[in-house]
């Protein structure tokens, strides 16, 4: 079983940026790869990006270039740094981890609202 929390949600006007932060406690030792998920009101949940143990990154094509993803293996944390922020961007971002021997595991999700 992995626990993940994750921080540093907020209202940020458009153009801004935020940090998300997702703390992975736990069987940390089965996570193969973490990311970070969305859902907007009224719409299914998405993924935002991905980093593999590998070092692999996948980003959906709505947010490459402005938003990069990483991870501090010593601290078992995961960051989403997003810059120019739009309004699409509001959802709440759920923090995954997944592995080979490992059920999906997810965060309680973090709001992020970007206003016009």
């Amino acid at each position: 079983q992995v626990q993940l929390v994750e921080s540093g949600g907020g209202l940020v006007q458009a153009g801004g940026s935020l940090r998300l932060s997702c703390a992975a406690s736990g069987s940390i030792f089965s996570i193969d790869a973490m990311g970070w998920y969305r859902q907007a009101p009224g719409k299914q949940r998405e993924l935002v990006a991905t980093k593999h143990n590998s070092g692999i990154t996948n980003y959906a094509d709505s947010v490459k270039g402005r938003f990069t993803i990483s991870r501090d293996n010593a601290k078992n944390t995961v960051y989403l740094q997003m810059n120019s922020l739009k309004p699409e961007d509001t959802a709440v971002y759920f923090c995954n981890a997944v592995g080979l021997y490992l059920p999906p595991s997810w965060g309680q999700g973090t709001q992020v609202t970007v206003s016009s």
